[in-house]
């Protein structure tokens, strides 16, 4: 964690070179730092600095938990309307930043909004410190396995090391770690460093694939033991949950997690953070659960608790979830499994692809197309083994969730195509030597030059430092040098084909290669899946390609929409989504490689989107959240709509208003967002109340 001096106005900046995140803090005179102590502060932090202050400016108006030292909650200040607190010893913590972020000082306190930014002014000139942990987590070691499926089991078993704690609170994303990687080799072996929890819930599975894989993300997030059984079952003392429920075995895993999870969110607020949450509110009339009771209650006795509600009951009000992955129950997979399980995606071990075809061109392809050769036609039979072509394109089942990732041979439509290659690459993340994110952008068409206005869409922000470059027709040796380069991500519009990249001189085959440092990629031109797929084999992190011939109209409106939803901290599978909503027809836009990864953070906590619907005057907003490396599942909002202390679990939407055009003009100036409206993505510093 690095502190700075700010050159363009008084104050300081939080860098985190891991993630590659900052925040900055405004002060009225030029702060003097020095290095502080990190044991002062009530909860841990990585770094700190002290220095005197009458103040701090915290931009974007976002909301403080105010403390005592000793932990106790003062206030949780979502609105900053002329609070007044006496002296005493407090500890603010800074909610919705790209790092856990905490002020300490003794002071009498006043907490104000001003138009763009919060305000907490002391007594005085005070010395402040400020502290602050990275969110960035790495797993704890490896567990080597043989082929054998009960050492697959065995390894699932351990991925609970990892939680933080045992206790409802480890529905809080940063008490939660990385779960240790698996590997396969010629013996099972675990280091000693690695222990499950004594959590006393057991997971009792037929030793096949296909039960035990589907298990690992609720094996993870319960501390579960796998345990060989004939009829699948979960298992915590003399309690016992078939795992044959409605909709099968998967489906019954799946609806367990949410279930748990999202209990375990609203019985921690009688802890830590004693909020007002909006779930609870709603849920809680509906149940008899005792909450204040279960928080103080071990695991093992809040499940059975937990699963005596029917999930009938609390399924309207369960968070939409974010992540459906679906995985080929083969060694080779195993390794993939800590990595979704880290996310607690929803897994599936899938049935045998669809026959896939490709659509008729409709009447807009006679548009121009990003492609250099005729349209082939991918038909393809469904195979009784697993082992269809390493380029097949085939249909999945789809997905009840935001996102959907596939881990297996072939190109699924529509879901991110996530490689072995590319996780290991994840876990492999070294600083950053900058910290400024690079980009570039390459247009090698001229007709297609009509794009090239991405370029403005990158660095619009003041907390991201971009250093965009505009490369046009450019050689193979040039286009080389680029994948080559330490760059964060690249824009490729043009034409890809068989033989590779068209460049003024040739094409490029990124088979040729013999290393990728760009961290991620869009390659806006026709079928360019093979040639993405390359790139993330050669060492990049993941990108979007195409799967098809694509209309060079929709290419230039999905180009463009990505490039200012990673400019707001989405990663790349949640700006997909979203930019694909809006496309009248089906263009076959996926993620390869690591789907999570983001260029920079949003401006305040969670990518955020509204959903727009007008009645007469009234126009109707949905406040949505995506989820992203410093924002996982179980995170809190708070409302920019209203004065009002509740929060809500981070969701797509996670709540709605109903506004006069006056107050939907004010809210579109409070931060850069996207606005769906009628299949259209329009960005806030650009829409009005008028113009929908």
């Amino acid at each position: 964690m690095e502190f700075d001096t700010l050159d363009r106005r008084c104050g300081l900046t939080i860098f985190d070179p891991v993630e590659n995140v900052r925040f900055e803090l405004y002060t009225e005179d030029p702060p003097t730092m020095e290095p502080a102590g990190t044991t002062e502060f009530y909860f841990p932090i990585d770094a700190a600095v002290g220095f005197e202050a009458t103040g701090i400016e915290i931009p974007n108006h976002l909301s403080v938990v105010v403390r005592t030292q000793d932990g106790s909650i003062v206030t949780d200040a979502t609105t900053f309307d002329g609070l007044e607190f006496p002296f005493d010893d407090y500890l603010l913590e800074v909610q919705s930043t790209p790092m856990k972020l905490y002020i300490a000082v003794e002071s009498s306190l006043v907490l104000d909004h001003g138009e763009t930014s919060a305000m907490i002014r002391f007594d005085g000139r005070r010395r402040a410190r400020v502290g602050a942990r990275s969110f960035h987590e790495r797993p704890t070691g490896t567990v080597t396995v043989t082929d054998d499926v009960e050492d697959a089991m065995a390894a699932l078993s351990l991925l609970g090391s990892a939680l933080k704690t045992t206790t409802c609170e480890r529905s809080f994303p940063t008490l939660r770690g990385h779960p240790p990687l698996i590997e396969r080799g010629e013996s099972f072996d675990v280091p000693d460093s690695i222990e499950r929890p004594d959590t006393g819930v057991e997971l009792v599975l037929p030793p096949e694939r296909s039960y035990v894989y589907p298990a690992a993300s609720l094996a993870y997030y319960l501390g579960a033991e796998l345990v060989v059984g004939d009829a699948p079952r979960l298992r915590v003392g003399e309690f016992e949950r078939s795992l044959s429920g409605p909709g099968g075995y998967e489906a019954t895993v799946n609806r367990i997690l949410r279930q748990t999870f999202f209990l375990d969110c609203l019985t921690r607020t009688e802890g830590y953070y004693k909020v007002e949450l909006h779930e609870r509110e709603r849920v809680e009339p509906l149940v008899d659960l005792d909450f204040a009771d279960l928080y103080d209650r071990p695991l093992a006795e809040q499940l059975p608790e937990y699963l005596s509600i029917p999930f009938e009951t609390l399924e309207p009000h369960i968070l939409d979830w974010h992540l459906t992955t679906d995985v080929v129950p083969t060694a080779e997979t195993l390794p993939a499994l800590p990595h979704f399980a880290s996310e607690l995606s929803l897994l599936r071990t899938p049935q045998h692809p669809d026959t896939y075809t490709s659509r008729p061109k409709p009447k807009m392809f006679d548009d121009f197309t990003r492609t250099a050769v005729a349209a082939g036609d991918f038909t393809r039979s469904a195979d009784d083994a697993w082992d269809w072509g390493d380029d097949e394109l085939f249909q999945i089942e789809s997905a009840d969730t935001i996102e959907h990732a596939w881990v297996g041979n072939g190109y699924p439509i529509g879901a991110n195509k996530v490689s072995i290659e590319s996780l290991r690459q994840k876990n492999d993340y070294t600083a950053p030597d900058e910290s400024a994110l690079t980009v570039h952008v390459v247009c090698n068409d001229v007709s297609m030059d009509e794009e090239n206005v991405v370029s403005r869409f990158y660095g619009l922000r003041d907390f991201v430092a971009f250093d965009v470059s505009i490369h046009e027709e450019t050689t193979t040796d040039e286009l080389a040098t680029l994948f080559r380069s330490d760059a964060d991500f690249i824009h490729y519009i043009g034409h890809v084909d068989d033989d590779g990249f068209h460049c003024s001189d040739g094409s490029l085959d990124a088979n040729s290669l013999s290393e990728v440092n760009v961290d991620a990629f869009l390659l806006n031109a026709c079928r360019s899946y093979r040639q993405g797929e390359t790139l993330v084999q050669k060492g990049s992190k993941g990108g979007v390609v195409t799967l098809a011939e694509v209309v060079n109209s929709s290419a230039t409106k999905i180009g463009r929409s990505l490039a200012r939803l990673l400019n707001c901290g989405f990663s790349l599978r949640a700006a997909l989504s979203v930019a694909k909503e809006e496309l009248v027809v089906g263009v076959e836009y996926v993620t390869v490689g690591d789907g999570g990864v983001t260029l920079c953070q949003s401006e305040s906590g969670a990518p955020a989107m509204f959903r727009v619907s007008r009645d007469g005057n009234e126009f109707l907003v949905e406040q949505c959240a995506y989820p992203a490396s410093s924002y996982g599942l179980g995170s809190m909002a708070a409302s920019n709509l209203e004065d009002d202390p509740t929060r809500y679990l981070t969701s797509d939407p996670f709540t709605g208003y109903v506004l006069s055009a006056e107050e939907f003009n004010s809210v579109l100036s409070l931060e850069l967002l996207p606005v769906k409206y009628n299949r259209s993505i329009y960005w806030s510093d650009e829409l009005s109340a008028a113009d929908l």
